[in-house]
């Protein structure tokens, strides 16, 4: 969702006259951040088949023919010149639908999911975050490596004024904790373990997620006085986000797409932890950034035992940090938003 407002934002700075209509799936979590952003929304009926168990199958089958009704009248009235797809279930009654206007699909992780690989056969032109994702589609004169499009408003900060706002003494090592924007249980949980341990040396913020974040606020009145202010927990931050990650000089987190774009654009070392119960696309996003020199990976099942060791061994060992710094700043693509934005607007067969 983000990369999508990101590329949207980039639209209508550069070309002011494009109308924009954004379609997601019925009770979404995105209706919210579309409409704050200033754009029109619709939302249709949508259901994922792979993976799905077979009890529910019809259901989901009826959920998508009812998708591709309403997509076709969302078309019929709103006539668009082009499509934008990242992906998602809700996507392919959209892309069936209008399958005869000029489409854009953007991939945001390494490897592509089973979604997008059936988006691919709509789309006019692919645009991949990664050059490693050019293996998995069959068709290479549709590609496009553009990079991560990061939020503008992650921009806003540097790592001074961050600090401040964080009120982070000068030359205290930062570490940045979070688990995506419904958090992370176990890395909820293997970090408040660890807090006692790291605090001393170093100062730690920590995005919860809504779900837990009562028991971490229940957490943090049992800290010692004299090590709470070293311990910045919030369930969420939204522009604030960017603060975060300029203040940081390393972060622990899932391997979700975001990694490959928000990592890179402040040149931050990353301990990542891919999520075990899902399809392996964290697990590919994070080898890549580890074969760049720009990561670690610690296992979900192994953070509450190695976590802190594994912090402090990485600040510790001389050199390491600015080494995966200026690797994982190699990374970053800071025109991508832009790229995605004119090869939209100016898409084969489209009018815009």
């Amino acid at each position: 969702m983000y990369p999508a407002l990101a590329v949207l934002k980039e639209l209508t700075r550069i070309h002011p006259e494009v109308e924009i209509l954004w379609v997601g799936g019925e009770g979404g979590m995105e209706a919210g951040l579309v409409k704050r952003a200033g754009i029109a929304f619709k939302e249709i009926p949508a259901a994922g088949l792979h993976g799905v168990n077979p009890l529910r199958l019809p259901a989901n089958i009826l959920s998508i023919l009812k998708g591709i009704k309403k997509a076709r009248l969302i078309l019929e009235d709103f006539k668009p010149d082009a499509m934008f797809f990242t992906g998602g279930f809700v996507a392919f009654p959209m892309a069936f639908a209008g399958r005869n206007i000029p489409s854009l699909l953007y991939v945001p992780d390494v490897e592509p999911g089973m979604a997008l690989k059936a988006l691919a056969r709509f789309a006019k032109k692919i645009t991949l975050t990664s050059e490693e994702s050019v293996q998995f589609f069959s068709d290479p004169s549709k590609l496009i490596v553009t990079g991560y499009p990061v939020r503008p408003e992650l921009s806003q900060w540097d790592n001074s004024s961050a600090r401040a706002h964080f009120h982070i003494p000068a030359g205290k090592r930062v570490l940045l904790v979070f688990g995506g924007s419904k958090g992370s249980r176990s890395i909820n949980r293997a970090i408040t373990y660890h807090l006692r341990e790291l605090l001393p040396s170093m100062e730690v913020i920590h995005i919860t997620g809504e779900l837990d974040w009562n028991e971490v606020e229940q957490f943090y009145k049992t800290l010692p006085v004299n090590l709470r202010d070293s311990y910045h927990a919030y369930p969420y931050l939204h522009e604030e986000m960017g603060a975060a990650l300029s203040a940081a000089d390393l972060v622990v987190s899932r391997a979700g797409a975001s990694a490959l774009g928000e990592f890179p654009h402040y040149g931050l070392p990353a301990v990542l932890v891919p999520y075990p119960y899902a399809w392996r696309y964290q697990k590919v996003n994070a080898d890549t950034l580890v074969s760049k020199g720009a990561a670690e990976i610690l296992e979900d099942n192994l953070l509450m035992q190695a976590l802190g060791i594994t912090v402090k061994n990485m600040f510790n060992s001389v050199g390491k940090i600015p080494s995966m710094k200026k690797a994982m700043s190699k990374l970053n693509r800071p025109d991508a938003a832009q790229k995605i934005a004119e090869i939209l607007y100016n898409l084969p067969g489209g009018t815009l």
